[in-house]
């Protein structure tokens, strides 16, 4: 069976007095806690990760990437199994369990993603979190539509920070417009940060 890879998107709940709160705290820095992946749960791709195998995926992944410090991720997923580190916005510094949720600390790096991503966070932006990883898939019968099973082989590569969450729910707070309505909206607003970062502003 192929890997591929396989991309989901989860909520990740952050208040502004959390961000500020933060900044104060870190010398300037943001460092933000949040839900990472779900275990045991169908989410709008339709997929399941079976809690054995995050499990173990998140356990190797803290025994590595986190303990030498090199859990990076990027703005915005990339299609690729390799996290670029001209992109890189942000390192998970610790993962733990909270019944089937993946919870995770993530310090917001000064790089220019990572300034980019900072920015975002301040202005309010609705972002979701991304889990990347190399993997294969399997059917399984459910009466709720299709639905696919991550199997055993899956490996975690990283997470990265997303404008456009799939997963109902996924942005940082509800949505009380459609997501056509909201497309211009929130890119728009993202593309005027951006500028004025570039601008210096």
């Amino acid at each position: 069976m192929s890997k591929n890879l396989i991309v989901d998107y989860i909520p990740f709940e952050v208040t502004r007095e959390q961000i500020n709160e933060s900044i104060s705290q870190n010398d300037g820095r943001l460092v933000v806690k949040g839900v990472l992946q779900r275990a045991d749960a169908k989410n709008q791709n339709g997929r399941v990760y079976p809690r054995d195998t995050l499990m173990r995926e998140a356990g190797k992944y803290a025994q590595v990437q986190i303990k030498e410090r090199r859990a990076l991720g990027e703005l915005d997923h990339p299609d690729s199994s390799v996290v670029n580190l001209n992109n890189a916005s942000h390192n998970i510094i610790e993962m733990h369990w909270n019944n089937d949720d993946l919870l995770g600390t993530v310090e917001v790096l000064g790089t220019p993603s990572g300034n980019i991503l900072k920015e975002l966070f301040k202005s309010g932006i609705k972002l979701g979190i991304s889990s990347r990883g190399l993997g294969s898939v399997k059917e399984i019968n459910e009466d709720e539509g299709e639905t696919v099973e991550v199997q055993p082989d899956f490996e975690l590569i990283a997470f990265d920070f997303v404008s456009n969450p799939s997963t109902h729910g996924a942005f940082m707070s509800p949505m009380n417009e459609s997501v056509e309505n909201k497309v211009c909206k929130v890119d728009c607003k993202i593309e005027s940060i951006i500028n004025d970062i570039l601008r210096g502003e």
